[in-house]
């Protein structure tokens, strides 16, 4: 499913119709009666980890400053020009990124939510599933013919079309309504509210690292495609556990996890194809033969994750050197 920085990119396809009101709708969505949104002027656009969310006022309602904010934040980051990138290293080492001021959402403290409109909730909450996005002013076509040999395009889930002659369309995504954004952006590992003492605690636990990183209590927006490269990156095991890792392992892990995303997100940004370093590969880039295996708590959703035993190598104590690992 699309991990953080799908979803600020998601963001910023929105955020143009900031202000607009909607006109007409449609789409295949059994979860909201989308006829519900006719008439309704989007006030707001929002990111927090994996998911968006939308808020809709009635048409007569005036747009406020976080909302200005947004339209504002829109501009300036379409307008932005690409940061010099060099080649693909091994050593994390944590930057400043501007595009965190453009992209950097409302101001609200983990308890604090924007005021929420009487009734079901005036904000609309995207989660997105495998293949979930986002079309700005046009529809996905088929790419290849179905196991029937139909070219069938895809669904859309809701499409809003908007007074300017606009319109969004979202595709296999879950949608609901809610009273106010139920999200903790010192969690969100691209916010600029991102708590790095909190995410710290969290990896000093005995579950194996690769546990804690898909939480999303603490590492909101961190998906499988991030974890598998991150712990490439800082040559940690998956399996291991978080007490048994210096203090300087995790906060390299936590560096490499923040420049990461932010990387990610500056390609998406300017249409540069992702470089992947071990996740879905045969081979790390050293020529390491490298292992996959579905890991996960037990009871809980496994996911597939690859790693290298040379690079990564497994420490099976807290005491003990790192030594070559297996499974």
């Amino acid at each position: 499913m699309p991990e953080g920085p799908s979803l600020r990119k998601f963001q910023l396809l929105t955020s143009p119709f900031v202000g607009q009101v909607v006109v007409k709708v449609g789409g295949s969505s059994r979860k909201i009666n989308v006829n519900d949104l006719n008439a309704l002027r989007l006030q707001e656009s929002q990111v927090h980890g994996k998911n968006l969310y939308l808020a809709f006022v009635a048409a007569g309602e005036s747009l406020g400053p976080a909302a200005e904010e947004t339209v504002l934040q829109a501009e300036s980051a379409s307008g932005a020009s690409p940061s010099a990138q060099g080649g693909q290293g091994q050593v994390c080492v944590p930057q400043t990124h501007p595009w965190k001021k453009e992209l950097q959402e409302p101001q609200h403290s983990g308890s604090e939510a924007p005021e929420a409109a009487e009734g079901p909730g005036n904000w609309l909450c995207f989660h997105f599933g495998l293949f979930g996005s986002i079309r700005a002013n046009e529809f996905s076509r088929a790419s290849k013919a179905n196991k029937r040999g139909d070219w069938k395009d895809p669904a859309p889930r809701l499409v809003l079309y908007f007074e300017s002659g606009g319109f969004l369309v979202f595709y296999n995504c879950r949608i609901h309504w809610c009273s106010s954004l139920r999200a903790d952006p010192a969690s969100d590992i691209l916010s600029v509210e991102f708590h790095r003492g909190q995410a710290l605690d969290a990896l000093r636990t005995p579950n194996p690292i690769c546990y804690t990183l898909l939480d999303q209590r603490y590492f909101s927006g961190l998906g499988n495609v991030i974890k598998n490269e991150i712990l490439y990156l800082a040559k940690i095991h998956p399996l291991t556990q978080g007490t048994f890792l210096e203090l300087l392992d995790l906060e390299r892990l936590l560096d490499c996890a923040i420049q990461f995303s932010s990387d990610w997100l500056q390609d998406k940004l300017h249409g540069r194809k992702l470089h992947l370093q071990i996740y879905q590969k045969e081979q790390c880039p050293l020529g390491h033969a490298v292992m996959k295996e579905p890991l996960g708590p037990s009871g809980g959703w496994k996911r597939l994750t690859w790693w290298c035993p040379q690079c990564q190598p497994a420490i099976l104590s807290g005491h003990e050197n790192p030594s070559p690992g297996t499974k």
